[in-house]
């Protein structure tokens, strides 16, 4: 068994067809069946169900594939140091794939300017993930870290560094009749037509807890997981919306958009970065949480 068979299969089930696979691993389908068959082989066991094509893993190979992720993971962590200690200058080398919870994306930003100007040579792939995608990325080692709530569902376990806090305003068009006003209540936000993110994302399932403190019961025209379409709702179609104060001037100051403070209840939560906790750790994932602590 070798680090390549381990990496056709991961391939494999995140691909779910062989072609796919093979094409993503650089190879040849057969020679990525001749991989897998030698793995089945070696450790005795059937790990893909065969048919007139790819319908799944066995329980065995689902037991390989979850041994499988995090030797890959301590692998790759494993060639990164040893290519910084390689490396005259010490410069770190690398890419980190940062799962974001969509109303956490605008705050992405400054974090990744630290890391450029500390580690030039460290690229990014930043995903927009719910709270759930996020764990279970970071469980299955898609993913190296994530930005995601860290007071309201469980991170327990997980490295945590807090980057800010999130605050709640109701976002209305700059002719509405609340626009100039200095807040609003949750109740009264409830008699709008809003226009909120989708209930599988924990921005949503916080508005809706807030909602429900205050015995107030909405009822959303439009539903969405961009942030983006919520804006563009505001603005283009008469809706209001609850989002983070911050975006208002998140991608520079919005014009005909007016943000007011929600109150009554108070609400207010915590937003980090999370990685999993194990040693040893990433030289990547040490440098992502200096960066985040240094701000």
């Amino acid at each position: 068994m070798d680090i390549r068979q381990l990496q056709y299969l991961v391939a494999l089930a995140r691909e779910k067809h062989f072609t796919r696979a093979a094409q993503a691993c650089n190879v040849t389908q057969p020679t990525m069946s001749g991989r897998i068959r030698q793995l089945e082989h070696e450790l005795g066991v059937p790990i893909v169900a065969r048919g007139q094509r790819f319908i799944g893993l066995t329980p065995e190979g689902e037991r390989v594939l979850q041994w499988a992720l995090p030797i890959l993971d301590n692998w790759q962590s494993l060639t990164r140091e040893l290519d910084q200690i390689r490396n005259k200058k010490g410069d770190l080398v690398g890419h980190i794939n940062l799962g974001v919870v969509p109303s956490a994306l605008p705050k992405v930003a400054p974090l990744t300017h630290v890391m450029q100007q500390l580690h030039p040579r460290v690229g990014f792939t930043v995903l927009s993930q719910s709270s759930e995608e996020i764990l279970r990325g970071l469980h299955e080692f898609s993913i190296e870290a994530g930005i995601t709530y860290l007071d309201n569902e469980p991170v327990e376990g997980l490295l945590q560094v807090p980057l800010y806090k999130e605050r709640y305003c109701l976002f209305v068009a700059e002719a509405h009749p609340m626009a100039r006003r200095d807040g609003v209540t949750w109740a009264e936000a409830a008699q709008e037509p809003l226009c909120l993110l989708t209930p599988n994302m924990q921005n949503r399932r916080i508005i809706d807890r807030a909602f429900a403190a205050a015995n107030a019961h909405p009822s959303p025209r439009l539903e969405t997981n961009s942030i983006m379409n919520l804006l563009s709702s505001v603005k283009s179609m008469g809706l209001a919306s609850i989002m983070p104060e911050y975006f208002i001037d998140a991608l520079g100051r919005l014009e005909e958009v007016r943000a007011i403070p929600l109150r009554d209840p108070p609400v207010e939560h915590s937003v980090g970065l999370v990685a999993i906790d194990k040693e040893p750790r990433s030289p990547l994932v040490t440098a992502l949480f200096a960066a985040a602590k240094s701000r």
